[in-house]
């Protein structure tokens, strides 16, 4: 069965987070991605913990995770024929994905622009902190940034954890996914764009631009009301978060009366939807500290699993805050293929996130293993790239490549 991507080439100038996920997003999706590393180290995310193990083989987790389905090309791109090398992979490319230091490729002559000009049909995307547009750059286009960097600055941190407390991030890497999932939409956009004039262009995506858009609800809230959302209490709706069971938590929200009348019969204080302290949204805010108790009191008596039976079934959506464990053992993670059996040839069979959407027309993604460095070296540069074997073997012996 096809994907959706099969015959689009994919560059991945890629390291860390941000670069890896959006091309493994396009290569689950089906295209052939390439990913570009250093000789002898590869990406850095090779070296950082966990491992997985298995007799002398070791591999690290995190790359694991975010480089299957990808090929691997170790290439010393400091060296004049290692730049010829990458010229030639990019000039049969249709994407580059790139996250790289900005300028750090411009300097070496093998940038956006120049490589955009040797392939004009090339869709060229880089991901970075705040942008690299020209015209378009503003005053941090050239800062470093990690995806903390960005939740902080959009005010996704202001809003997280408890009111007398610091801000806290959210989960580790959010804003590297986020901003990986918007540079994939990005080239989708690109690529049908370029089946109507036959041009590539650039795909420009900051993790400072994605993350505000993602808080957008503290936007328009500061715009219309001129509220400034904080972190603590919410001052626009009640009940929300997560409440206590007798054995976990659940998360429960109530953004209107209609739900709220709703839990009030599962809760058997229907009176509770007509009374002034709770009929509406503003009152319920208000008197959140009279509603605490009750609230509280109906899942003490209840288990995670009671809980989120009895309100869903009252039409009050709910469901039970789940720890790793759970989510390896849900029936709905598993009926919808969610976990990706991953046999890796070195360390054994693990099991990783799948990526979203489904499409009902292949269903189905692949799951290879993440390479080893430079596995595809030698493929690449004698089948693709017009070198001959002794050549390889020639450039193997100086450094400028790996070979697995």
């Amino acid at each position: 069965m096809e994907r959706p991507l099969e015959g689009v080439r994919v560059i991945g100038m890629e390291q860390y987070m941000a670069g890896p996920y959006c091309s493994l997003l396009l290569a689950d999706a089906g295209a052939e991605v390439i990913k570009v590393e250093r000789p002898g180290s590869g990406d850095p995310r090779r070296a950082m913990p966990p491992f997985a193990e298995r007799g002398e083989a070791r591999k690290a987790a995190g790359f694991m995770a975010y480089n299957r389905n990808k090929k691997s090309i170790a290439l010393n791109l400091r060296s004049d024929a290692g730049k010829e090398a990458y010229r030639r992979l990019v000039a049969t490319a249709d994407v580059v994905v790139e996250n790289l230091r900005p300028g750090s490729l411009d300097r070496q002559g093998i940038g956006c622009q120049a490589m955009r000009e040797l392939n004009p049909r090339l869709i060229y995307a880089m991901i970075s902190g705040f942008g690299r547009l020209p015209g378009f750059e503003g005053p941090y286009g050239n800062r470093p940034a990690f995806d903390i960097v960005a939740e902080a600055m959009s005010g996704i941190m202001h809003l997280v954890g408890f009111e007398d407390k610091p801000p806290s991030w959210t989960i580790y890497g959010m804003a590297d996914i986020y901003s990986g999932m918007v540079t994939a939409f990005g080239i989708m956009q690109a690529l049908y764009m370029r089946e109507r004039t036959g041009e590539g262009q650039v795909v420009d995506s900051a993790m400072y631009d994605n993350m505000l858009s993602l808080n957008e609800s503290m936007v328009t809230l500061h715009s219309v009301a001129g509220q400034s959302p904080h972190r603590g209490r919410l001052q626009n709706t009640y009940p929300r978060g997560a409440f206590r069971t007798r054995d976990g938590y659940i998360a429960v929200n109530v953004p209107d009366e209609r739900i709220w009348q709703r839990l009030c019969e599962a809760m058997g204080r229907p009176e509770l939807a007509d009374d002034p302290k709770s009929n509406s949204v503003s009152a319920r805010v208000a008197n959140r500290d009279y509603l605490d108790p009750l609230i509280d009191e109906l899942f003490a008596n209840l288990t995670r699993q009671e809980a989120v039976d009895k309100l869903n079934a009252a039409g009050v959506p709910t469901g039970p805050v789940h720890t790793a464990e759970d989510i390896f053992n849900c029936p709905q993670v598993a009926a919808r293929g969610m976990l990706l059996p991953v046999d890796d040839p070195e360390v054994g069979e693990y099991r990783f996130s799948g990526t979203a959407p489904m499409l009902s027309s292949a269903p189905q993604k692949a799951h290879e293993p993440a390479p080893a460095l430079g596995a595809h070296t030698r493929e690449l540069m004698e089948q693709e790239l017009g070198y001959s074997a002794d050549e390889v073997d020639g450039l193997a012996q100086e450094g400028v490549i790996q070979v697995a």
